[in-house]
């Protein structure tokens, strides 16, 4: 018998800062001012958070606009805070540094700045090479592929059929159950209500809702994805969580993800 050891690559190890160097050259811009310009981003995990941010090295930064500040939003491992002021407006701990710097030298000299789920002012305007960017830095480790199908789906929601079709498009997302982006001909939007919710996402661009009374917000589309996730355009999804989902006949089970609690609640 072989000797050879096998494992799961995801998740990352609980409880570690991970990291990943790239080559992509990174922007962020304040009304007119561009306060970091990097050819040298790391992209950093924290433990606990599902999404990487940006660091940078400091030199990269503009640091002549930084000043020590009070602590921001609960972190591991700062070493300092750092306000950023800027034609006589203040960015309360928008930027600090890691107090890792004899663990993971790559981060000794690097600032990171705040961005994904900041509630105040920070950094208007985050780009890669010349397209803009939203919500966060996008994961290497992540890939989400479009793809046209010719799978039977049919979508009910309280035994009451809400959209069915042949022509679908399954949308792989690592680490996410398989979303089936069903045509809008397809969809029964008289059995659909829409809602002024709408989210951003990094790897697909801004999206519309609709709820029925026994699940709220149960349905999106994208009315203008970005490049890389175009054949959903106009497709519906469901959420797959809340939702009665048949696959070529066969009912899938509700899978357990992030959002489920979120749905449970309305």
């Amino acid at each position: 018998m072989s000797d050879l050891a096998a494992s799961r690559r995801h998740p990352v190890p609980a409880g570690e800062l991970t990291y990943e160097p790239g080559e992509r050259r990174v922007r962020g811009v304040i009304g007119e001012t561009t306060v970091v310009d990097s050819t040298h981003p790391v992209l950093v995990w924290e433990p606990g958070r599902p999404v990487p941010l940006y660091a940078f090295p400091a030199g990269d930064v503009r640091t002549d606009l930084l000043t020590p500040g009070a602590a921001g939003r609960d972190r591991p491992g700062v070493r300092t805070w750092y306000d950023l002021t800027l034609d006589g407006r203040r960015f309360p701990a928008l930027a600090w540094d890691y107090d890792v710097s004899g663990e993971v030298p790559e981060l000794a000299g690097h600032l990171a700045l705040d961005w994904f789920g900041r509630t105040s002012p920070g950094v208007e305007h985050w780009y890669e090479e010349e397209e803009e960017i939203f919500v966060h830095p996008r994961d290497p480790y992540k890939r989400v592929d479009a793809l046209p199908g010719s799978r039977w789906v049919r979508v009910s929601i309280g035994g009451v059929v809400v959209a069915e079709t042949r022509r679908p498009v399954l949308l792989f997302e690592t680490r996410l159950p398989i979303r089936y982006y069903i045509p809008p001909e397809d969809v029964h939007f008289d059995r659909l209500t829409p809602v002024p919710l709408q989210t951003s996402c990094p790897y697909k661009g801004t999206a519309r809702y609709w709820s029925t009374p026994d699940a709220p917000n149960a349905a999106w589309a994208y009315p203008a994805p970005i490049p890389a996730a175009g054949p959903i355009k106009d497709h519906v999804a469901f959420y797959n969580e809340i939702v009665d989902i048949e696959v070529d006949g066969e009912l899938l089970e509700r899978p357990v993800t992030p959002f489920t609690s979120r749905l449970a609640a309305g």
